[in-house]
């Protein structure tokens, strides 16, 4: 673990359960957090909400949105006109790379989180990706954040003078069951998260849709831990 000022991470907030609980496992091994939430055009505007929820509930040491623009390229169900997919079987989420796939999400909101690391000298960068339990994203695989550290190493003034932004990505190799169940043990506000794709307005609140492939994997992990899913769901 670094010391001092250095001890600081950027941590990435999408507002749902993995990205919440992966700056909570940060927090407790004693980074001091300063989260980054990235407007990008998505349709679930309802994600940067949750994002602030969770950044007070975690005392995080910072919060600040960015924006970019990523609904202007389209190509995405998540940024475009393009039908969310409900009610997919387990076996068609773990196949093939699905409409909801935002074109390099991940690069864009790496590369954010690195510039913003180097401004406030931090030397990690949090982010929930997990490559057991997904939904065949290609930039939340390892091989992804190997390739990416490389660029951090390379690329930034930190890296090339021999400090370069570790990429901290605790949930990579657990199960959504083992997600749910570490975030219980930190006690993550599971309640103020938001993993749907589709999310439903309802008397001024949120509600997760219940049939997108977000909140498949969701409820995979809750019944997996045992526990009952505190967020609100349509159906």
């Amino acid at each position: 673990m670094e010391s001092g000022k250095n001890r600081s991470a950027v941590a990435l907030l999408s507002g749902g359960m993995d990205s919440a609980t992966a700056a909570a496992i940060a927090k407790h091994e004693g980074w001091m957090l300063h989260v980054l939430a990235v407007d990008y055009g998505q349709r679930a505007r309802a994600e940067l909400e949750s994002a602030r929820r969770i950044a007070d509930a975690l005392e995080v040491e910072s919060f600040r949105t960015v924006g970019v623009d990523l609904r202007a390229l389209g190509g995405s169900a998540l940024t475009d006109d393009i039908d969310v997919p409900k009610g997919r079987s387990a076996q068609a989420i773990g196949e093939g790379i699905p409409v909801t796939y935002v074109p390099a999400r991940n690069t864009v909101f790496l590369a954010l989180a690195l510039a913003a690391a180097e401004t406030a000298d931090a030397r990690g960068i949090v982010l929930g990706v997990n490559a057991l339990d997904y939904s065949g994203y290609p930039d939340c695989r390892p091989d992804f954040l190997k390739a990416f550290s490389r660029v951090a190493a390379t690329g930034t003034k930190q890296g090339v003078e021999g400090n370069p932004v570790k990429i901290l990505a605790p949930l990579i190799e657990m199960t959504k069951g083992d997600i749910v169940r570490r975030g219980l043990e930190l006690g993550v506000p599971f309640e103020h998260t938001l993993s749907c794709y589709d999310p439903v307005e309802k008397d001024g609140a949120w509600l997760h849709c219940g049939r997108c492939d977000a909140c498949s994997l969701r409820r995979k992990g809750f019944l997996e831990a045992d526990a009952e899913d505190p967020a609100p769901r349509a159906s």
